[in-house]
């Protein structure tokens, strides 16, 4: 599965459509305001009755940026005012205390990650008062193989910040670069040194960081592929652990963001095409294993060796190592997976703020899974994480006759397995090496809320395109 996938550029501009990414099934769009505090509260304590308590990962959400990316989609507050973290991280605390003991105690947190916004907009003193608030509150793991992770904006660090992050027991980072061109970051609103960078690679490493990742776009405006080579240059001579290679996806109706971003200046579908097959040459020449989506890492990576061990998980982190975690989102914004439910917070900062303030969870919507839920995203994890579906597994465990349950989905192949994306054999569906840049479209076969490609068409302002 994570070997470097031959690129096929007449393929890829044929299936470049709009779709999910599957960080989770059924995806947020699906979340209804019909599940609230309570139904949070009923999952959680149902998922402490299971026979084998699941170990937690927790995802903390700071929104807060110093200055807008002009690219970005997630949620944040933009604010020069480093003054208003204090007040967000009392309040975050405050949840964490209360959803803390929803869980017993002997669930141990063996995930925990700081995401953004802009994490290290904290200072350190800050996030120190944090991570021990939560290790007062939740039971941390004290195995090695706990993964404790930081986003970094590197122009925002300062010398001994990142020295400062491992004493509180951080021991994975992940680096927004993007592109190094002059001209790409202009047009997109970050301007960031290589210097920086490196500089903050390198303490990284001299701070015992397990593992380091840095995140690249391809499709950004003023970006050539002259320009885009040098900075995989310039990041593959760092050699830092993973590499996310992301397709800037241009949602402007969504993101109000991305309307600072002038479309003639965006690269046309064959350089972008372009962009992403250099990426690929380059990383494979470089050593680096293809994990999945836009996802790569060294072999000797835990992400490489999870998924050689069958035991790599995708959630609304990303890919990540541990797929035995009921997933806790804190802060605003914040999703969770909970037992057979997903959740998520308030998406703006006022009523994030008052529900706590009433002494409420701030839970806004979410949903619970129905069995067929569960069935097909068991389906999509395993696409996306292993590249395959092992129908014997699925019918043992849900106690269904696979070709009959998934008729409807399996009429859907034909024309995949014609273009040489997937094979259907007696006991497993399975992505060819030609099919695995495009998993997004076989998971999209199984999904029950895309029932046609005219309902892919019709979500065209939501999803972002699968290239």
């Amino acid at each position: 599965m994570n070997t470097i996938p031959p690129f096929d550029t007449e393929l890829l501009r044929r299936y470049d459509v709009p779709g999910p990414r599957y960080t989770s099934y059924p995806t947020a769009p699906q979340f209804d305001t019909s599940f609230g505090e309570a139904e949070f509260r009923e999952h959680a304590r149902r998922s402490n009755a299971d026979p084998i308590p699941r170990r937690l990962s927790l995802y903390l959400h700071i929104p807060y940026c110093f200055s807008p990316c002009f690219y970005c989609g997630c949620t944040r507050i933009i604010t020069r005012d480093f003054g208003r973290s204090g007040p967000y991280l009392e309040r975050l605390l405050r949840e964490a205390e209360e959803v803390s003991r929803l869980f017993d105690r002997d669930r141990e947190v063996i995930q925990l990650h700081l995401g953004g916004g802009t994490p290290n907009f904290l200072r350190p003193a800050q996030i120190a008062d944090l991570i021990d608030g939560l290790g007062r509150q939740f039971h941390f793991s004290r195995s090695a193989l706990r993964d404790f992770s930081i986003e970094i904006d590197p122009r925002l660090i300062q010398p001994g910040d990142i020295a400062a992050y491992a004493e509180v027991g951080l021991n994975r980072a992940s680096l927004g670069v993007q592109d190094f061109d002059p001209a790409v970051q202009q047009a997109v609103n970050r301007i960031q040194s290589v210097e920086q960078t490196l500089a903050t690679i390198e303490d990284c490493r001299r701070a015992g960081f397990r593992s380091i990742n840095v995140d690249l776009i391809y499709g950004l405006p003023k970006q050539t592929l002259e320009g885009f080579a040098k900075t995989l240059d310039t990041v593959l001579a760092a050699r830092p652990d993973r590499l996310a290679v992301y397709g800037y996806a241009h949602l402007p109706d969504l993101f109000k963001a991305q309307r600072q971003i002038v479309a003639d200046d965006l690269p046309d579908p064959e350089t972008k095409l372009k962009l992403l097959g250099l990426a690929i040459e380059k990383l494979s020449a470089a050593g680096y294993r293809y994990i999945g989506m836009d996802h790569f890492a060294l072999p000797e990576d835990d992400l490489a060796r999870a998924q050689e061990a069958g035991d790599l998980h995708r959630n609304f982190m990303g890919y990540t190592t541990h797929a035995d975690c009921d997933l806790v989102g804190l802060g605003m914004s914040a999703i969770s997976h909970v037992g057979d439910s997903f959740s998520q917070n308030a998406r703006d900062l006022p009523s994030w703020e008052n529900a706590l303030d009433q002494g409420k969870l701030p839970t806004w919507r979410g949903m619970t899974l129905d069995r067929d839920d569960v069935l097909r995203g068991e389906i999509i994890q395993q696409l996306m994480c292993q590249g395959e579906i092992d129908i014997a597994t699925i019918e043992d465990r849900y106690e269904i006759e696979f070709e009959s349950y998934f008729e409807d989905s399996l009429r859907k192949l034909p024309k995949l397995v014609a273009d040489g994306l997937a094979r259907v054999e007696p006991t497993r569906i399975v992505a060819t090496s030609r099919g695995r840049l495009l998993l997004r479209m076989i998971a999209m076969c199984f999904d029950r809320y895309l029932t046609q490609a005219a309902d892919a068409r019709a979500n065209r302002p939501r999803y972002s395109r699968v290239i």
